[in-house]
């Protein structure tokens, strides 16, 4: 294991070792490749990947005004470079980057590329049917008699 990668409970940042764990954790998530470089994918679409050049995830989120608003809020963790000026993805570096919202980012993204298969056992039984609501809006949906 690397000096970078060796991180305690009590610094923060996160090691390689945890980004992987992490992504792995959710339903359908693979190691593969994304342009050449290692990265995790769900159902063949690109989930994330380590930026070895700068110790960076790549995150993608819902918007480049998201992004841009992430580096405006946080500057130290969230940066981009040239490449991904045009796309709405955020780079976050390791050293800053905490679990917690390395999870919260990654849910978003798995929810919106995971296959409905996955999304449906991960949710869980469909329990709208019951209260009257809209799965995708949570708001109440009127029957047809």
């Amino acid at each position: 294991m690397t000096p970078k990668a060796k991180r305690s409970a009590s610094r923060p940042g996160l090691a390689e070792s945890q980004l992987r764990r992490i992504a792995l954790s959710f339903p359908g998530a693979s190691e593969g490749t994304s342009y050449g470089k290692p990265a995790f994918l769900v159902g063949g679409k690109f989930f994330t990947r380590l930026r070895a050049e700068d110790d960076s995830v790549v995150l993608i989120v819902g918007s480049i005004d998201e992004r841009d608003m992430l580096l405006e809020n946080d500057p130290k963790l969230f940066h981009i470079t040239e490449h991904y000026r045009n796309y709405p993805d955020v780079l976050a570096r390791m050293a800053l980057l905490d679990a917690a919202t390395l999870r919260a980012m990654l849910e978003r993204r798995w929810r919106a590329i995971a296959p409905r298969k996955l999304l449906r056992e991960s949710d869980g039984p469909d329990d709208t049917k019951n209260r009257g609501e809209s799965r995708k809006t949570g708001k109440q949906i009127r029957r047809r008699k």
